[in-house]
């Protein structure tokens, strides 16, 4: 990740955590999840943050788990969820974590935090988690034009959606569209692909 990213994470992780609980659910994503995602398979979530997330996946029928290069997000996931697991890996490496070993890997506006040479690596190496027949989710903040950051320092990467789709090749693509977040009111582009058996 981005080291300015995570650092601005790492400062403001309760700040941040406070915020994003505050707002509304993400119906959205949670219909795709419903849509998509294979029931009680096991599930990861890359970029997890404070675990808002993973506590929903948890009591909606996909045990999920959650993964964050933040120790701050990190600290505010355990320390809401107890019960839930959380541990550090940080894109593209996610060291630690076997290939083939979730039914289902969710990654929601995460890779936009990335140095543009780092999404392609990201992408396969997050599809390389995902068991044969199983879905991967991958979500980002659309940028156009140049590389911004917020006011926080956090970066917002600008790279067209086919670095993406390239790296998805093999896979089948189930969804692929560009929605307006309900929480931000910027463009977020999701894809789901199943990864062929």
């Amino acid at each position: 990740m981005d080291r300015v990213t995570l650092a601005a994470y790492d400062k403001e992780a309760a700040a941040f955590a406070q915020d994003w609980h505050e707002q509304p659910a993400l119906i959205d994503l949670q219909e795709v999840v419903a849509r998509f995602f294979i029931k009680s398979g096991a599930t990861a979530d890359i970029g997890c943050g404070s675990g808002r997330e993973v506590a929903w996946l948890n009591a909606n029928g996909f045990p999920a788990e959650g993964f964050d290069a933040s120790e701050g997000l990190l600290a505010e996931a355990r320390a809401r969820y107890p019960a839930l697991r959380f541990a550090r890996a940080e894109l593209p490496e996610l060291s630690g974590i076997a290939a083939d070993s979730f039914d289902n890997v969710l990654c929601e506006t995460v890779i936009m935090h990335l140095d543009p040479a780092l999404i392609a690596p990201s992408v396969r190496r997050m599809f390389e988690l995902v068991k044969p027949g199983g879905i991967f989710y991958l979500s980002w903040r659309v940028t156009r034009g140049d590389d911004a950051r917020d006011a926080h320092g956090r970066l917002y990467a600008a790279f067209d959606a086919a670095l993406v789709r390239t790296e998805l090749a093999a896979a089948e693509l189930l969804l692929d569209t560009e929605v307006v977040s309900a929480s931000s009111g910027k463009i977020i582009h999701r894809l789901v692909a199943s990864k062929r058996r």
